[in-house]
């Protein structure tokens, strides 16, 4: 059966929307493969370390060389590499946080992509279909004042594609801060109808999915 590989990142457990809109997809996808294996990481409850000299270096020295901190580097990124080769579908949920997206999910990224095996031409990981549920504060939609600023889809559509050669799909729930901040109170309506749309897509993505996956 399918392995679905969960990625959370956002600090916040409760009220946070994109961890919200995951866990929509995440369950209409156990609905459709009632037998199949999630593995979850939540990057804010058990966050990774950056990436050191020590894990890149591990590398390119024979395995029986490694100092004990190349050892415990190398091994965790065999670890997260092996869980996305493992992974038949992949689910990220991220806030956007000053314009990009979170160090914790930053750090996922540079620990799993090792380059000659999970990055770059011949990816093992190349075609795996990836959700990725992007919330955002305010609007950066095409033709808003604040589209320039949008680094946190731009950076992981590059980075996603770009390295690992995933396919990548989009759900961007917009305007999360209008029930919070007074100043957007006239954009709450929209907000609710971005919350609900993004909800909408998350079950008929991992429906289109799991369509897609047994055939």
């Amino acid at each position: 059966m399918p392995t679905l590989l969960h990625i959370d990142s956002s600090a916040f457990h409760e009220g946070s929307v994109s961890r919200e809109v995951a866990a929509t997809f995440r369950k209409e996808w156990e609905a459709q493969h009632p037998d199949g294996t999630v593995i979850y990481r939540d990057l804010a409850a058990d966050p990774l370390p950056h990436l050191t000299a020590d894990a890149i270096t591990a590398a390119f020295v024979p395995a029986a060389d490694h100092t004990p901190e190349q050892r415990a580097a190398h091994a965790l990124r065999e670890t997260l590499a092996g869980e996305l080769e493992q992974a038949d579908a992949v689910l990220i949920g991220t806030p956007m946080y000053n314009f990009t997206i979170p160090s914790s999910l930053k750090a996922w990224l540079d620990q799993v992509i090792i380059i000659g095996r999970t990055g770059g031409e011949a990816s093992t990981v190349a075609g795996t279909p990836v959700t990725v549920v992007t919330a955002r504060g305010g609007s950066y939609a095409a033709g808003t004042p604040r589209e320039s600023f949008e680094f946190a889809s731009n950076y992981l559509e590059k980075v996603l594609t770009g390295m690992l050669g995933l396919e990548v799909d989009f759900i961007v729930p917009e305007l999360t801060l209008a029930h919070v901040n007074p100043a957007m109170a006239d954009l709450r309506d929209q907000a609710d109808a971005s919350r609900a749309r993004a909800h909408e897509e998350a079950v008929a993505k991992a429906k289109a999915l799991a369509v897609r996956l047994a055939a």
